[in-house]
């Protein structure tokens, strides 16, 4: 399951999390990576602080992250080598981040959801929503500013002209990459509480949303670390195989 520290403090770049990812496949020593990551950020921020608390969330995200799950950091490491397209580095930082940050997790389901009935988002939408779901956190309401920056970084909020609102992208990433979309179910179910989803529900879960997902159920039974069986009533379940 995602970690429950709210944790994400944070605005990350993309390119920071591809400077951290190939640095995590050099070496798995987080003070290497650390020290690589320094002048990296140096270009951006100045305060020890501030570089010390970004490098903080993208070791947690290509570092730590194998602590939720060893196998899908692993495979995320390989799919990471072999994907030379940015757009397919964004679907496993993607899957990292919500891997590991329930309240990553939480903010992008809940944009999923809000995206589904209207065009445009409010960060202050989203900080009432995170504070009912996680509480009044001193520092809930800063790390709801900082994903949803993150998150406009990635191309996948992008601002509008007007401050702090927002008009979500859905479906605009695709991949050609079978083995990333199915990387990314797998991160899904996962970080899902419910054990088993119909295959019908989860490719069409809300924090989806930026991502076309192709995968047709097929390609799902095909797949060894995946479980597929008949329900009654004629759902097709999905269970993904200890991690």
């Amino acid at each position: 399951m995602p970690s429950k520290n709210i944790g994400f403090s944070r605005t990350i770049f993309h390119s920071w999390m591809d400077a951290t990812a190939a640095l995590r496949i050099q070496t798995n020593d987080p003070l290497k990576i650390r020290q690589e990551l320094d002048p990296i950020l140096s270009n951006h921020l100045t305060g020890s602080d501030a570089k010390r608390k970004t490098i903080d969330v993208l070791i947690d995200i290509w570092h730590k992250s194998a602590d939720v799950s060893s196998t899908l950091h692993t495979q995320a490491l390989e799919l990471f080598q072999n994907a030379y397209v940015s757009t397919d580095h964004l679907w496993l930082h993607y899957g990292l981040s919500l891997l590991y940050f329930s309240l990553f997790r939480q903010i992008v389901i809940t944009i999923g959801q809000m995206s589904r009935i209207k065009d445009t988002i409010t960060r202050n939408e989203l900080k009432k929503r995170m504070a009912a779901e996680f509480g009044h956190l001193g520092a809930l309401d800063r790390s709801v500013e900082r994903i949803s920056a993150t998150l406009t970084d990635w191309e996948i909020l992008p601002a509008t002209d007007k401050l702090g609102v927002y008009r979500p992208v859905r479906n605009k990433f695709k991949t050609s990459s079978t083995e990333i979309e199915l990387w990314l179910l797998k991160c899904i179910l996962f970080a899902h509480p419910a054990e088993a989803l119909p295959f019908s529900d989860l490719v069409r879960l809300p924090e989806l949303f930026p991502f076309e997902i192709s995968i047709t159920l097929e390609e799902l039974r095909e797949h060894d670390e995946f479980n597929v069986y008949r329900e009654g009533g004629g759902w097709d379940m999905v269970v993904l195989k200890e991690p």
